[in-house]
Order: structure tokens, then C-alpha cells, then sequence
């Protein structure tokens, strides 16, 4: 019998993260000498990993300057750690104790997501909720989402199978990387791309809040 696993994405599923990478990209952008791109379309890009996402936003660079921006980005994000001004990636309402629940229910947990090792796990430790977790995939070991090679790992890691596992985000990309491995996308509301177009991307539900996303897999 395999494993029932819910992998869930981080930035805008697990937890709010939008001002600190707001605040890096603005700042890679300002020190290229480049004008920052409104925050708006920098929230649609959460979730790929760096270069992917510098290439939507500055479509008109090439691969070169697609890798400085990312470079520089991480690097401001390391600047904020050291001296303090990285600020505060609360978990949305109710993830704590839906993770919790779902754990209690038999429900094997992973995380799939474009932040990197150190970044996943300092906000896993600081929430405490690190344990609960049996596999972490994060952008430092496979391409950008919506490629399947996070949930393909996970799963393998997590003994499932493509059938008894279900993929949990925010974003388009999350939704069409759980429709290439073959798994149950589901959308949630609260995060940073509107409920149609995880529907359109092939969600089969978007949760509005975590009792429906908990109800929803109660279910399947």
C-alpha cells in the first residue's frame, strides 16, 4: 500500500512571503540600473525559480543579464538575514493546525517549491513545523516549475504514488506541475494568482481557506 502525500508549495500557500521578495527584487533591479517592475507582476512570478522568473520579468534581456539579476537578488536576500531587515513570512491562518491534522489523518507531508534549501528551511525551523515534513524539494535540485521533477522526487522519497498524491498551491505553475507528474492539483485561494487561472492551469478545486482545502482531502 502506497503512502498518501500532500506536497505543498510555500510562498503563497504555506506562507506570506510577497514583502521580502518584493523587497529583493526591487533591489536587484535598482542596482542593475534597471527600473523595478511593479509589485503586482512580481507577485506572479513567485514560484519559479530565479532565472525563469528574471526572464519574465525582463523578457527583453538576455540569458547573461537573466543571471546577474538572479545573483543579485540572492544576494540582497542574504544581505537581509545578516543585518536583520528580512521581514517577518508569517504562516497564512490555519496552516499549523491543518498540517497537523492531516498528519493525524494519515496524510504523508512534502513541500515543493522555487525558494532554496537555506530559505525553506529557515522559515520551516522558525515556524517550528519542519518535522512534520518527510520530503523538502526546493529550486537548489531541479528545474523550475511547472517541470515535474520536485513531485517526481517527492514522491519517490515519500514511498507514493502518482495516484495517492495531490499537489497544494497558489500558483498556475503549481497546478500545471501537478498536472505533468500526474497528480491531484489542488488551488488555494489566498495566494498570489486568481482562482481562475489555477482552474484554468488544471485545478480540480481551489480551497478559500485551509478547512476547505482539510475538507477537500478528507474526501478524496
Amino acid at each position: 500500500m502506497t503512502n498518501r502525500l500532500a506536497i505543498f508549495d510555500c510562498d503563497g500557500t504555506l506562507a506570506d512571503s510577497q514583502a521580502n521578495i518584493c523587497l529583493a527584487m526591487e533591489e536587484a533591479f535598482s542596482g542593475a540600473k534597471l527600473t523595478p517592475p511593479e509589485r503586482s507582476l512580481i507577485r506572479r512570478i513567485v514560484g519559479l525559480n530565479l532565472v525563469e522568473a528574471m526572464a519574465q520579468l525582463l523578457p527583453d534581456a538576455d540569458m547573461a543579464m537573466h543571471r546577474v539579476l538572479a545573483e543579485s537578488y540572492k544576494d540582497c536576500f542574504r544581505r537581509m538575514r545578516v543585518d536583520g531587515t528580512l521581514l517577518a513570512e508569517p504562516l497564512f491562518d490555519g496552516i499549523a493546525e491543518t498540517l497537523g491534522a492531516l498528519e493525524d489523518a494519515g496524510w504523508v507531508l512534502g513541500v515543493a517549491t522555487g525558494k532554496s534549501d537555506r530559505g525553506l528551511h529557515l522559515l520551516l525551523d522558525h515556524h517550528g513545523v519542519r518535522h512534520r515534513f518527510v520530503t523538502l524539494q526546493t529550486a537548489d535540485r531541479h528545474p523550475s516549475k511547472p517541470h515535474p521533477s520536485m513531485i517526481e522526487a517527492a514522491i519517490a522519497e515519500a514511498g507514493a504514488s502518482p495516484e495517492t498524491s495531490v499537489m497544494i498551491g497558489d500558483t498556475s505553475f503549481d497546478m500545471a506541475m501537478g498536472v505533468a507528474a500526474g497528480v491531484h492539483p489542488i488551488g488555494v485561494g489566498w495566494g498570489y494568482h486568481p482562482p481562475e487561472e489555477l482552474v484554468a492551469a488544471g485545478a480540480r478545486t481551489v480551497a478559500n481557506d485551509t478547512q476547505a482545502m482539510q475538507h477537500y482531502l478528507e474526501a478524496l
